[in-house]
């Protein structure tokens, strides 16, 4: 299980990683260059230099927040199929299985599990496809 665990997160770490520098910092760029000129602005007061900085940071939170529930939804996903190989094992195993059924049942456990991972990391270059399609029209100002 440590093996199927650790390829989910290689597999998500590099799409994070690709787009944090695709999009998600460009836009982090660009809000602190915006926030800058709030700041710069001798003339606003108080409040107006703090709407003006929450309004940089408007579409990059909007970008992040779209980006972290795509991620949600696709790991509750792989949660749901792996809880289901759980179920199922449980429902088969009856109240006090022997060793052997236990290391079969573990086993199949297993299987069933690594083809929920299989079928995640299937997903993840289609999902990413979609993310920075979504995120390349930069639909979040």
């Amino acid at each position: 299980m440590e093996e199927q665990r650790k390829r989910v997160e290689d597999h998500m770490t590099k799409m994070v990683e690709e787009i944090d520098k695709m999009y998600l910092r460009k836009m982090q760029r660009d809000m602190h260059k915006c926030a800058a000129q709030c700041c710069e602005n001798e003339s606003y007061s108080i409040q107006k230099v703090h709407t003006c900085v929450e309004n940089c940071s408007s579409s990059l939170n909007k970008a992040q927040q779209y980006v972290q529930g795509e991620f949600e939804r696709i790991q509750n996903r792989l949660q749901r199929c792996i809880m289901e190989c759980n179920d199922n094992i449980k429902d088969k195993m009856g109240p006090n299985p022997t060793q052997i059924e236990v290391d079969r049942y573990s086993e199949e456990f297993e299987k069933c599990a690594t083809k929920c991972v299989d079928s995640y990391c299937e997903l993840l270059p289609s999902l990413e496809k979609t993310m920075k399609k979504v995120l390349s029209k930069n639909e979040f100002s």
